[in-house]
């Protein structure tokens, strides 16, 4: 499993992406709040994505119409899966306990977070 890394400004592109599905630069640009960054730093942040072989583009004469090469939850799953090993040397129970204790989560949330445990238990 390859560890995976994107810097705050590749997610803010990522997101974009994630959301659009396909994007040429003028679209990711729009999606950009105020102020928005350089059409060069965009394209910077493209071009090493693309190394790092997150992103994929389709050539249309001499645009490119960029698309994720992972999906959204595939990269959330490996983000928390290197938060555990780094923070909670790859303990799951660990992690939970200080989730737990620490995410001031109500008497609600803590009962339907028993109901996902419990489903996940009977489902093995």
């Amino acid at each position: 499993m390859k560890e995976i890394k994107l810097t705050d400004s590749e997610k803010d592109v990522m997101e974009i992406l994630w959301e659009k599905k396909k994007a040429f630069m003028k679209d990711i640009l729009e999606s950009f709040p105020d102020p928005k960054p350089a059409t060069t730093t965009v394209a910077t942040l493209l071009k090493r994505m693309q190394n790092k072989d997150f992103v994929g583009y389709t050539l249309y004469g001499n645009s490119r119409e960029y698309f994720p090469k992972i999906a959204k939850g595939e990269y959330f799953k490996e983000e928390m899966s290197s938060m555990i090993d780094r923070f909670f040397n790859s303990s799951v129970t660990q992690f939970a306990s200080f989730f737990t204790s620490n995410a001031k989560l109500s008497q609600k949330q803590l009962k339907e977070l028993r109901e996902m445990i419990d489903k996940q238990i009977e489902e093995k």
